[in-house]
């Protein structure tokens, strides 16, 4: 972590363990205007002249549509067409930004550059360089208009201002997230933290799941293919792109497959907090691969815990899917913020 962006942190009563993990003390765990450090996603830039060729060959998505104004989520592939890592995708100050959780940052920090070969193109972590926060609520949009001449109004959508690159985030209530320099976000969070308060990492993870956005973790890495998660739902996959590694793969499961699991949202009453890569049991599931995974799990606002997890279609139309086994607590099944088309 940016040792600036963590004494200011530590200034705002953040409680920051040995290993960078940043907990506030709320006396609500979910506020209704809600600040956000997001410390625990990295982010890899990629610069150069030759960036946008190389990045176009790598990911599951069109990397010709990121632009000043506007962010994507992609994903990276093994050549078996299964993602290694997701991630958010923006431009800040003319580079390339890849934001994703640290544990599976490192895997792509690592494997990127293997493929740059004579491509003018420089892969470095920016982790602890650009800070980012999010901000989520009713009270965001006019929070923000505040600060800023220009709020982004759609999910995906992007507004430059100065030293901070301000970015709308799908999901209900309206989220944001500002990247920047330590100074820059700083200024920020003071002003906003007037009516905001401070909600910590789970909450925010809350929102991606209740949006029906799946995150990689190490425990998921190299599990699914992107439709699996409902990527092509959420425009992280481009069928019209080109070849990127594993693109045969993810291409022919559209064409030609079948899609056999897709990604459900749900809830559970259980103590016992479920966490990514936590296997699903079906009673008279016979399928080799187990009947499904948890992509990720967080508390909800009224007990148990909300999940997003990826499940055989039959086992979800048979509403019969259960964690720790098959007499283990019961999911509860609900509904995505979008639909689902053919494959």
């Amino acid at each position: 972590m940016n040792s600036q962006w963590q004494s200011f942190l530590e200034s705002q009563s953040a409680q920051i363990s040995a290993e960078g993990e940043v907990h506030f003390v709320c006396d609500d765990s979910f506020p209704a205007c809600a600040l956000f450090d997001l410390s625990h996603l990295g982010l890899i830039r990629v610069a150069g002249e030759d960036a946008r060729t190389f990045l176009q060959g790598q990911f599951t998505n069109d990397i010709r549509d990121v632009t000043e104004s506007w962010s994507q989520l992609s994903a990276y592939c093994s050549p078996k067409g299964r993602m290694l890592a997701n991630f958010r995708i923006f431009l800040h100050q003319g580079d390339y930004f890849l934001q994703m959780p640290r544990d599976t940052y490192q895997t792509v920090l690592q494997r990127l550059p293997m493929f740059v070969l004579i491509s003018k193109v420089k892969v470095s972590d920016a982790s602890d360089e650009i800070v980012s926060m999010g901000l989520a609520g009713d009270c965001a949009e006019g929070l923000l208009q505040r600060q800023f001449s220009k709020v982004p109004g759609k999910p995906g959508e992007v507004a430059q201002h100065g030293g901070i690159t301000l970015i709308r985030l799908p999901g209900e209530p309206a989220r944001y997230q500002l990247s920047g320099t330590p100074e820059a976000v700083a200024t920020s969070w003071s002003q906003l933290s007037q009516e905001a308060q401070p909600g910590n990492r789970d909450y925010w993870s809350l929102l991606d799941i209740r949006a029906g956005i799946p995150t990689i973790y190490r425990e998921t890495s190299d599990s699914f293919v992107p439709q699996m998660t409902n990527m092509q739902q959420i425009d992280g996959v481009s069928f019209t792109k080109g070849c990127y590694t594993g693109q045969e793969v993810v291409a022919r499961m559209k064409y030609l497959g079948k899609l056999k699991r897709r990604m459900y949202l749900a809830s559970v009453d259980t103590d016992t907090r479920p966490v990514p890569g936590d296997e699903l049991f079906a009673p008279g599931s016979a399928s080799g691969q187990g009947a499904g995974k948890v992509v990720d799990a967080r508390p909800a606002p009224g007990g148990g815990f909300d999940l997003l997890a990826v499940t055989e279609i039959k086992n979800f139309e048979e509403d019969n899917l259960h964690l720790q086994g098959d007499t283990g607590p019961k999911l509860k099944l609900g509904a995505l913020p979008y639909g689902f088309d053919e494959t």
